[in-house]
């Protein structure tokens, strides 16, 4: 069993910036491939970045070039730079971390709210 704990959401004005953070507890975190997903009111849950237990990277259309999705092993955290943020990326943010479809954990989620 990982536990997730994430951490870093809140209120910014659109063109802001937010760090999110996601921490494992567990060191086996390091073969895990970390995504982080939104939901929005109303809105399914939706993959924004992922990132392999390599290094590999990927992101949703919306948020390329303004999001940055990075891991750090040694501390067992994943992070989610956002920039240029809009109200539309107003959402819960949840990490997730899988291995296998067994292993396969969420974090609580975070809140972000983009608004003046």
């Amino acid at each position: 069993q990982v536990q997730l704990v994430e951490s870093g959401g809140g209120l910014v004005q659109p063109g802001g910036s937010l760090r999110l953070s996601c921490v494992a507890s567990s060191s086996l975190f390091r073969i895990y491939a970390v995504g982080w997903y939104r939901q929005a009111p109303g809105k399914q849950r939706e993959l924004v970045a992922a990132i392999t237990s390599g290094g590999s990277t990927n992101y949703a259309d919306a948020v390329k070039g303004r999001f940055t999705i990075s891991r750090d092993n040694a501390k067992k955290t994943a992070y989610l730079e956002m920039n240029s943020l809009k109200p539309e990326d107003t959402a819960v943010y949840y990490c997730n971390a899988k291995y296998t479809s067994i292993s396969d954990y969420w974090g609580q989620g975070t809140q972000v709210t983009v608004s003046l």
